[in-house]
């Protein structure tokens, strides 16, 4: 059974003569656990796409189900819910708070539903991310992969079904950039997450059991890639 659903999906910005169609009619599914990487020069409308099935970008037609349940049919207030519960968003830049710690920007999401943090999931993050020893720094005494690091550690905590991640690697240097996409990985593995996420490059694409290609604001290729080891 299809665990995403994407159906007709169209955005389009601006009016009359400054009209942008973003997203043209777009189709496709993605299988729960599945590692998507979604390509396409700049402009193309990828990162639309992401943002779309992420519950920020609101769509101008078209529909977007997940696990069976229609993102952009909730009211606003459970839409804010569903993008701080179910999807786990990571950007270029990390959009972390800089006057809180490692674990008060990870476990934000949490508290901002007045939840009480479950300890060992945060435990388990910090010590995936290779943060045990920072928990306490604030964003400016990190570098960028840490930073980098603590965004992803945000975008997991609360056990999302799915992660986007939108050019997760692109401030980066390749250093850095390789360990945060084996981050991505493993965790894509022990969580049983399904991954999408948005690049340019097709090295990093290839790393994925399916890439999709989008031009113009559609898709003109949907491959999967063979098993690997």
């Amino acid at each position: 059974m299809d665990f995403l659903k994407v159906e007709d999906l169209c955005k389009v910005y601006g009016d009359g003569e400054n009209q942008v169609v973003a997203l043209d009619h777009i189709s496709l599914q993605i299988e729960r656990g599945d590692f998507v990487a979604v390509i396409g020069a700049s402009g193309s409308g990828k990162s639309t796409l992401l943002h779309s099935i992420a519950g920020v970008d609101v769509p101008t037609s078209g529909r977007i189900l997940l696990d069976g349940q229609d993102v952009y049919a909730q009211s606003k207030e459970k839409l804010a819910v569903f993008r701080r519960r179910q999807v786990g968003l990571i950007y270029q830049f990390h959009n972390l708070i800089p006057t809180l710690n490692v674990v008060e920007n990870i476990t934000l999401p949490v508290l901002m539903d007045r939840r009480r943090v479950n300890q060992e999931r945060l435990d388990e993050l910090v010590e995936l991310l290779g943060l045990q020893d920072r928990r306490r720094h604030l964003p400016n005494q990190l570098s960028g992969g840490q930073q980098q690091r603590v965004a992803i550690g945000r975008a997991l905590m609360n056990a999302p079904q799915v992660c986007l991640a939108d050019e997760p690697t692109g401030s980066l240097d390749s250093r850095n950039g390789a360990e945060i996409l084996r981050l991505l990985k493993h965790s894509h593995r022990r969580y049983r997450q399904t991954l999408i996420l948005v690049t340019h490059d097709e090295n990093i694409a290839l790393q994925a059991d399916r890439i999709i290609t989008v031009s113009d604001g559609r898709v003109v290729r949907d491959e999967r890639q063979a098993a690997r080891q």
